[in-house]
């Protein structure tokens, strides 16, 4: 399988993703659902907290991504919902905070700021979309 990660010319190259990815050859797509920053009983965890809260929303879905035989590597689209996109921002600026994609080759990627996710305490939902040889 082939992935190709282009930024077209005549685009602003932004840092944090790619433009487009294309997948070329015998994949299996994998979409993984909305995940939130919950423990196993749906709890949320950190209340106000947005780096505590994004850093467990990537440690589910990291163990989403095992589950199916994924890694960070594989991811070719994530779509982020947040409450607040400048304190959201902030986080993913912090040079202490866990690297989860290539710097040279992050996945496409939209931020959307919402007024409320599924639980009034949750800052922070991520979904994405990955591929792996099929």
């Amino acid at each position: 399988m082939e992935r190709e990660f282009i930024n077209p010319p005549g685009l602003f190259k932004h840092p944090a993703f790619t433009r487009v990815v294309t997948v070329k050859g015998p994949a299996k797509l994998l979409f993984v659902a909305g995940q939130t920053p919950s423990d196993e009983n749906y709890t949320p965890v950190a209340p106000g907290n947005y780096r505590a809260q994004y850093l467990k929303v990537m440690e589910n879905l990291d163990i989403q991504l095992k589950a199916v035989g994924a890694t960070w590597d594989d991811v070719v689209y994530r779509r982020m919902f947040v409450l607040d996109v400048d304190e959201f921002l902030k986080v993913l600026a912090d040079p202490t905070v866990p690297a989860f994609f290539d710097k040279d080759r992050p996945p496409p990627s939209t931020l959307i700021g919402v007024t409320r996710l599924s639980n009034a305490a949750f800052l922070v939902e991520i979904d994405l979309m990955a591929v792996v040889n099929g």
